[in-house]
């Protein structure tokens, strides 16, 4: 699934290649990209409108368009957005027209991929009980992490895939990030201390920093916005290496299945943390009898 990083990096190399263009026109080849709402109302919702800004929210892209209107689009697990000069693809479920002769393709195997309309005045609110802090925003701090975590008794792998907390973070790069910061994926979340707090912070950061510098990981289908895959793959601390040795200790790095989804970790390198009991209030003692 495209998580953060490869989102980025399609927004990068989009914006200043459409950002002033003009939608000359939308077609809509799957009616469940826009589900509930009928493909015609959002064809028509977008046609002719100037494209002004190129947003992102976590994993959602945001297309502001001219007269306060947002094409929002989630690439959920196979979903590319290309910008070519190609009339169709095999897996092409959107097609957007640009007043230069470019089309921009939204590619979806798997057609999970999502594209609607949404008011400038509504925007706001539709995306804040959907995602949550950016990590790679000033707001995205050690303390902010820890107010996040605190009495959660969920694996801390489930916690970082929660995207109404932190937004953008996926199955690899959890994974990724908790090795980096040395703690076990089935760590109830409200078991970290200021410490796990920051060490996870620093995780975080340098996990999703180094994906965007390798252009996102190609291990399915993501391709950036050129067609192109990413690198990050090859830079993989622990994700899909079962059985190798990992970075840090050489020991094997294990698979487990957390919430439905597979887990690399370092059994040795990364510590598991045990829920944190509430302190009990210190009973009063009654004054002995004289």
């Amino acid at each position: 699934m495209p998580e953060l990083p490869e989102v980025e990096t399609i927004r990068r190399q989009l914006e200043p290649e459409v950002v002033g263009r003009r939608i000359e026109s939308l077609e809509v080849l799957d009616a469940r990209w826009t589900e509930p709402v009928p493909p015609a109302d959002v064809e028509r919702a977008v046609a002719g409108r100037r494209i002004e800004a190129l947003d992102r929210r976590g994993k959602w892209l945001l297309m502001g368009l001219e007269r306060g209107v947002w094409l929002v689009m989630h690439l959920r697990m196979t979903g590319n957005l290309v910008l070519t000069d190609a009339d169709e693809d095999r897996f092409m479920r959107a097609r957007i027209g640009l007043d230069d002769g470019r089309r921009l393709l939204f590619n979806d195997a798997r057609r999970f991929g999502t594209g609607l309309v949404v008011p400038g005045t509504a925007l706001d609110d539709y995306l804040s009980s959907r995602v949550g802090i950016e990590p790679l925003s000033e707001a995205f701090t050690p303390d902010a992490l820890g107010e996040l975590a605190a009495g959660r008794k969920a694996p801390l792998k489930s916690f970082l895939m929660m995207q109404s907390g932190i937004a953008g973070i996926g199955n690899i790069y959890a994974d990724e990030a908790l090795h980096r910061a040395r703690l076990h994926p089935l760590s109830p979340a409200g078991s970290m201390r200021r410490e796990h707090w920051e060490d996870l912070h620093e995780g975080i950061v340098e996990t999703l920093e180094a994906g965007l510098s390798n252009g996102g990981a190609s291990i399915d289908d993501y391709r950036d916005a050129r067609g192109e895959e990413g690198s990050m793959q090859d830079e993989f601390l622990v994700y899909g290496r079962e059985g190798e040795p990992c970075p840090g200790c050489g020991g094997p790095i294990r698979r487990i299945v957390i919430s439905g989804r597979s887990s690399f970790f370092c059994p040795r390198c990364q510590t598991r943390l045990r829920r944190r009991r509430p302190r009990r209030p210190a009973t009063r003692r009654e004054p002995a009898e004289r």
